[in-house]
């Protein structure tokens, strides 16, 4: 018994002086001493560290204050670096969540994966074009792709909102100190760059440099994620956590990519049932949910509903839709799903609906073998305040083609 106390004490003298240590590269750092020097000591008295520590030192250095908030953020922002690699694998016991398809964390991961791709295969070369000739062409290329990493408020969201709140449950503020403040920032740089394309006078090095300064630090952000925040949420967070997690995911939305399937832990639905099998009363009348869903989708035009602040909330889900659309799209403004050249046209529409100028506009066009009609309706409540603008789409050459009657008994 005595060389297991002996054991024990031994262990936490020694967790203790590891602390000790990296608290002091952390001081180090903030002192200004050399990255490189830092980063040999490092290695040399540390070598690997856990997820465990590297909270415990952002919760000490919070609850201390010994060094402000901002500066935090910068140590915070240089600590992947040095700890690049040297993350130890933790082994989760019954399989690990993070692969199981649907689980918050897989779709973190998997969003992460098409923001990787985003960063290295669209904006990366198309910024390179735009250094060699910034024509208007690959503006609006560049313009596209920062309308698509607009998205990323989505995924920051989530874990901002959904994760950040139970690992302060825990005790652990380390991630909402700090990975929150630098999201923001990733998001101000992100509308900088739009506004300076959509608005190009010729200042080519001003744009190169916020999104240079957009994909470093959200491919930093990716990092710090899959090695740092989601470790540290499987630890912590329990099973039930992560389902009502799932759960409330839909209502932000997600970031380029749905769901690959929605999680059902074993153990438990969590109530499903009774959530698919609520009613909502209506003036005309009371439907259930699975009803309601089936009998739009059973509609012969396809629907999508915008809100007040022109963000995408629903769309019909028929057998035959005419334009595809994917859950991915869900929570963002209806500004970023059209391409540059015609989201003036979008604008000017809801504008006139919002202003009550206009209650309704159609469209008309032909689209492969369809000849579609479109038409959008202001949607206002008993009051006459807008609420948003309904979409429907229909291929109207099945009516065109109607010729002579069909009586009901016929």
């Amino acid at each position: 018994m005595s060389e297991f106390i002996n054991n024990r004490e031994q262990l936490i003298s020694e967790n203790t002086e590891r602390l000790s240590v990296l608290k002091q590269l952390f001081v180090d750092l903030h002192n200004g001493r050399n990255l490189d020097e830092v980063k040999a000591h490092f290695d040399a008295f540390i070598g690997k560290i856990t997820v465990d520590e590297i909270t415990r030192l952002q919760h000490d250095f919070v609850e201390e204050g010994s060094i402000t908030a901002d500066e935090l953020q910068r140590i915070y922002k240089q600590h992947s670096v040095i700890f690049q690699g040297t993350i130890k694998e933790e082994t989760h016991q019954n399989g690990r969540p993070e692969d199981q398809p649907g689980h918050p964390v897989h779709t973190f991961m998997l969003e992460n994966q098409e923001l990787g791709k985003l960063l290295t295969s669209s904006l990366q070369v198309h910024l390179a074009e735009f250094v060699m000739e910034d024509s208007t062409d690959n503006i609006y290329k560049l313009i596209e792709d920062i309308n698509l990493l607009l998205d990323i408020d989505k995924h920051y969201s989530r874990k901002e909102n959904l994760i950040f709140p139970y690992l302060e449950k825990y005790g652990i503020y380390g991630p909402t100190t700090n990975m929150w403040r630098i999201d923001d920032f990733i998001r101000d740089a992100i509308k900088d760059g739009r506004q300076k394309l959509t608005h190009y006078q010729g200042d080519k090095q001003a744009v190169v440099g916020v999104l240079n300064y957009v994909i470093q630090e959200v491919a930093g952000m990716i990092y710090k994620e899959e090695n740092i925040l989601f470790p540290m949420a499987l630890k912590n967070l329990t099973e039930d956590e992560w389902v009502k997690i799932a759960h409330e995911s839909d209502e932000i939305g997600f970031c380029l990519i749905a769901p690959a399937v929605e999680w059902k832990p074993e153990r438990k639905a969590l109530e499903e049932k009774a959530i698919s099998e609520g009613y909502i009363k209506m003036e005309t009348g009371i439907l259930s949910l699975k009803q309601l869903e089936l009998l739009l989708n059973h509609l012969p035009v396809d629907i999508t509903f915008i809100d007040q602040d022109d963000v995408v909330r629903y769309f019909s889900h028929g057998k035959d839709r005419i334009f595809a659309r994917t859950k991915a799209i869900i929570g963002r403004t209806v500004q970023n799903c059209h391409p540059p050249r015609s989201v003036h046209v979008v604008e000017e529409l809801l504008a006139d609906f919002k202003a009550g100028k206009k209650e309704s506009e159609e469209f008309w066009i032909k689209f492969n073998d369809k000849y579609v009609y479109i038409r959008y309706f202001a949607v206002r409540d008993e009051n006459g305040k807008y609420i948003g603008t309904l979409e429907f789409t229909q291929d109207i050459n099945p009516i065109k083609a109607i010729e002579g009657e069909k009586r009901i008994l016929n």
